[in-house]
């Protein structure tokens, strides 16, 4: 039988955890933010990949910054500090994987 969550029903209305249903080995993020926002730098110990749906944002990637539009992915290495945040006056809908049953990450900086 097919499970189906409203994204509402996720937690905060965008995290999903993969260990909350039944060990599913990923977990994501969807979000929609709102101009200069976004996560502070951070790390993983896996990949994680971004799949921008709409809009612009600035990714830092370790050394390396990018502008990325809607339309597409960004792979971010494990262990490697990144963060990303919304460009412009339009909207920024992104959802982020990782291969996890739940979310693993440090905080660089706040």
């Amino acid at each position: 039988m097919a499970t189906i969550l409203p994204k509402e029903q996720l937690q905060n209305g965008y995290l999903f955890q993969g260990k909350d249903y039944g060990g599913v080995p990923i977990s994501f993020f969807w979000m929609q933010l709102p101009p200069d926002e976004g996560p502070t730098l951070h790390v993983h110990p896996y990949d994680e990949i971004f799949i921008v749906l709409e809009g612009h944002a600035t990714f830092t990637l370790g050394e390396n910054t990018v502008e990325v539009a809607a339309g597409n992915i960004v792979i971010g290495p494990a262990n490697v500090p990144h963060k990303f945040s919304k460009v412009g006056s339009e909207s920024l809908k992104i959802v982020t994987i990782h291969p996890s049953p739940k979310t693993i990450g440090t905080r660089v900086e706040d």
